[in-house]
């Protein structure tokens, strides 16, 4: 309590303020007016004036933590009293803490005070305005006042108000990683960690802590990738916020383009590679990876070496005077070219021209002696010879009219009852010079070197060999001719067959003296996986029946007047490499078509089927064509989408195969890999199969195939359980397998245990996702042991389940009788598979000459209103990369190429007549209506 009480001094003297407070006395003199006073002297003997209290320590802001309650204090000097006044009320003096000293430099008098502010305090002030409180010092010269200091209540909220967000950056990007932090008392000072330490930008120049509390890196490097988590904190806690991952990647970039490679082959027309790799740099951390093709490829053309040859000698010179004449052969025929060996042996020939009896000088008429018999020796030589020449000549002319076999029949195995005899001269109906041999019949498998054989019977013994790179070595080959007067045979041991593959080149002479040439190749003998057929100008197709394998050889595309053995052969897994590399899955079965290296005059199509699942409405494969080399190594040729005017082929895809034009026959093969972000998916067959009854044993086993979902699988696998003794017993069942590293689980269910019981101990058999996806083991199966419990049990009925773990199922419902013999169950045959395997000339092609003449004239010649072939491509849906059909000479003949072998199984005129339809080329319409089908 607080209370005054005034005084008035002796005779009339100042008055006195006594104020009380809280048990002490302070005075004050109230100023009154002297003026009628007596006059006081000059001065007074007394102390010196004390200066003003100056505070040495000021109470701070101070911040209640908890409930525990916070110290305020002051120092002032000199003081004879302190006290705190909080919130404009003064403190009770019981709650001071004072201490005096004395300045040991001044002398003066130091009060020091403390007090104690509780939450409870602070809690109750009601108002806007924060709790404060303020010191009040008292000297003899007057009051001085301290600052005010605050007390408030600390406090740190849980939830910040922006937390960090992770991001992807490439290299060198700058980061901004945003927090507010939580609301508290005091505000909270926020520091950043990286993985956990402690960011210092005065030790990393690289990282920069703005004013708001954000974190900047100015340029992110590999090292930056790492959890961030801002920390905020005050007197009260700390609070962690939710980790932000940043993750700098680098998105890949193509090095430096290698220098062409050599072309492939030595001779003739070949292939030029360079490459380049996706390492400057090579991507990181989920970086892209770089665009456009890693290789390049340009056709080359190697001219092939020819070596030199001698002419003829030329004539004797003439005897010169030291008794020697000589004579000179040139390498011109032919002479060196392109890298071929120069003539071996002397260019010159010397020898004594009087046998020894030289003399330096002779008379003269013994010169003219000697010379003399020298013509004579001469003239007798010449008329010798002539005789002997006619009279060779009258013996060749007489066996030009023997009875010769044909020599296509040695290629054909397919020898005909008669022999073949050339017309004679005198023949008023002569053979037409331009009608080919029929070379209808399939040729067997021969393995040989390849020979000439000379027309003349009495040459048949001389066979020079010709070697040619097109062809493998043949089998030992036996070639008989025969004469109506004289029978001669030859045979050809298989010793004397040489590594490089060669050509058979058999020449018969027909009328006016043309040479027909026949080409043979090795074909494997598996009926079900080859086909071959001898083909010529007119052309034909080539069908592996129930694998939907076929080559379709246009008119045109083998020269005018010769003939090819042509082959198609499907390549047993167990005897190839794969094509596919890396996280790449086959899709096709490996086909190989030739002869290898034949040379055409347009581009073939050859058809594969494929596994590969294409109706998804985002593409999620990138398929790859890829051929095998002579030394058994897989290479691309063209992946699709990718196509440029160096890719040597053509891809058109369907749903369940694809066609491929191409000018180089040889081994080829389809794999693909997923695109991301979808996984990819292939299209399987399941197959279940058991024991043909009747089953005599206790025993009885049930085994599922997963294969791919084209034809040649299916026929591989049906072959294979034909020779094992088993019978399918339902139609194979589809399922889709994804590109998601899960296996394929088999499991069997519901079988009747009073009867039944199987012999697997686990609940369920799984096939190992990589052994399907990559096919290096085919064909795949599982099976399932049971055993009845008499031989009286013949009813079994089971569920099988199929499915890719986290994906599609398949089950089959069995219900059997296993001693019941049941017809053999065929599934329902493929589109192409009744086709016959071969088909020669005009009968091979659904679109008449006449009609496809008339539609090349129409549509190669470009149109200014686009109305041309590339309207039909579009129509036709073959537009996926119009430039490789460009570049050929007849870009709409390709087009009903690829229509030929698209549609071979139903090709009928009815869908291209409504493509020129609706481009409006009525005049071709009106020719195909007259000539064609439709």
């Amino acid at each position: 309590m607080l209370s005054f009480r005034m005084q008035r001094g002796q005779a009339g003297g100042p008055v006195v303020l006594l104020l009380l407070l809280g048990g002490y006395v302070v005075c004050d003199t109230e100023s009154t007016d002297y003026s009628d006073a007596e006059v006081l002297p000059d001065s007074y003997p007394s102390a010196p004036a004390e200066p003003l209290p100056e505070f040495l320590l000021e109470p701070e802001d101070a911040f209640i933590v908890k409930n525990r309650p916070v110290q305020l204090r002051c120092r002032a000097s000199p003081a004879t009293q302190i006290y705190f006044k909080c919130n404009g009320e003064w403190v009770n003096q019981n709650d001071h803490v004072t201490r005096e000293s004395l300045d040991q430099v001044t002398g003066l008098v130091v009060r020091e005070v403390d007090i104690l502010v509780s939450r409870t305090q602070v809690e109750e002030l009601f108002g806007l305005e924060d709790y404060w409180c303020q010191c009040v010092a008292w000297s003899s010269a007057g009051t001085t006042k301290s600052i005010r200091a605050y007390v408030r209540i600390a406090y740190l909220r849980k939830n910040f108000e922006q937390e960090p967000l992770g991001r992807e950056v490439r290299l060198e990007q700058e980061v901004l990683l945003q927090c507010r932090p939580p609301e508290g008392m005091p505000a909270a000072e926020v520091d950043w960690l990286k993985n956990e330490d402690t960011i210092d930008p005065s030790q990393d120049s690289n990282f920069l802590i703005t004013i708001d509390n954000d974190l900047i890196i100015k340029q992110a490097r590999l090292s930056d990738t790492a959890n961030y988590t801002c920390l905020a904190r005050n007197v009260v806690a700390k609070r962690r916020s939710s980790t932000a991952t940043v993750i700098v990647y680098v998105s890949g970039g193509w090095s430096s383009w290698t220098e062409w490679s050599e072309c492939n082959t030595k001779c003739g027309r070949g292939w030029q590679r360079r490459t380049r790799s996706c390492t400057n740099p090579a991507p990181l951390n989920g970086g892209a990876f770089c665009e456009g093709p890693p290789f390049q490829r340009v056709t080359c053309t190697t001219l092939c070496p020819v070596d030199g040859g001698w002419t003829e000698w030329a004539k004797w010179s003439a005897c010169s005077t030291e008794c020697t004449h000589w004579r000179s052969r040139e390498c011109l025929a032919p002479a060196p070219r392109n890298g071929g060996e120069h003539c071996s042996g002397s260019m010159m020939e010397s020898k004594n021209c009087t046998e020894g009896l030289c003399a330096r000088t002779l008379a003269p008429d013994m010169g003219v002696a000697v010379y003399a018999g020298l013509v004579g020796a001469l003239l007798l030589c010449v008329i010798l010879v002539l005789c002997v020449g006619i009279l060779a000549y009258r013996r060749r002319c007489s066996h030009l009219h023997g009875d010769i076999t044909d020599s296509s029949s040695a290629l054909t195995a397919a020898f005909h009852p008669g022999n073949y005899k050339p017309p004679r001269q005198d023949n008023p109906h002569p053979l037409h010079p331009s009608a080919p041999p029929d070379l209808t019949a399939t040729a067997g498998a021969f393995r040989s070197p390849l020979f000439s054989l000379q027309q003349g019977v009495n040459d048949s013994h001389k066979i020079p060999m010709t070697t040619s790179p097109l062809l493998d070595p043949l089998p030992s080959l036996k070639i008989k001719v025969y004469n109506s007067s004289t029978l001669s045979s030859l045979e050809i041991p298989a010793d004397m067959c040489s590594a490089d593959g060669e050509i058979l080149s058999l020449k018969s002479v027909g009328t006016g003296g043309r040479e027909r040439h026949f080409h043979s190749h090795t074909l494997s003998r598996d009926p079900g996986l080859s086909t071959s057929a001898t083909l010529g100008h007119l052309g034909g197709r080539l069908t592996i029946p129930s694998t939907g394998v076929s080559l379709l050889v246009p008119p045109g595309t083998i020269p005018q007047g010769k003939f090819y053995e042509m082959y198609l052969i499907i390549s047993k897994w167990e005897k190839t490499t794969l094509p596919s590399e890396g996280s790449q899955t086959v899709l096709s079965p490996a086909v190989s078509c030739g002869p290898s290296a034949l040379l055409l005059n347009r581009p073939v199509v050859l058809t594969l089927p494929h596994c590969a699942q294409l109706d998804t409405p985002t593409p999620d494969w990138t398929l790859t064509l890829k051929t095998q080399t002579h030394q058994g190594a897989w290479e691309e040729v063209l992946t699709v989408g990718e196509e440029s005017l160096s890719s040597p082929c053509y891809l058109q895809l369907e749903e369940e195969c694809c066609h491929v034009l191409m000018e180089q026959l040889g081994t080829y093969g389809l794999v693909g890999q997923s695109c991301p972000p979808q996984p990819a998916c292939k299209r399987l067959q399941l197959a279940l199969f058991a024991p043909r009854a009747p089953c005599l044993s206790l025993d009885y086993s049930l085994r599922i195939y997963c294969i791919h979902d084209t034809p040649h699988a299916l026929k591989e696998v049906l072959d294979l359980e034909r020779s094992l003794g088993g019978v399918l017993l339902e139609d194979t069942k589809p399922l889709l397998f994804k590109d998601s590293y899960h296996n394929l689980r088999l499991s069997i269910h519901d079988i009747p245990h009073a009867h039944w019981r199987s012999k697997l101990l686990a609940k369920y058999q799984e096939i190992p996702f990589y052994h399907i996806w990559s096919g290096s083991q085919r064909p795949l199966h599982c099976t399932f042991s049971l055993e009845r419990s008499s031989l009286v049990v013949s009813q079994l009925s089971c569920k099988i389940c199929v499915r890719q773990v986290e994906g599609e199922g398949q089950i089959f419902q069995l219900h059997t009788d296993i001693q019941e013999t049941l017809p053999p169950h065929s599934p329902h045959p493929s589109a192409g598979s009744c086709l016959p395997s071969s088909q020669v000339g005009p009968y091979a092609f659904r679109l008449p000459e006449s009609i496809r003449q008339k539609i090349c004239t129409s549509l190669d010649a470009p149109s200014a209103r686009g109305c041309d072939w590339r309207l039909l491509a579009r129509s036709l849906g073959f537009d996926r990369y119009l430039n490789y059909f460009a570049t050929k000479p007849s870009p709409t003949g390709v087009l009903l190429d690829l229509w030929e072998a698209c549609h071979q199984g139903d090709a009928d005129l009815v869908s291209l007549a409504t493509a020129l339809e609706e481009m409006g080329k009525s005049e071709v319409l009106v020719v195909m209506t007259t000539d064609g089908d439709c």
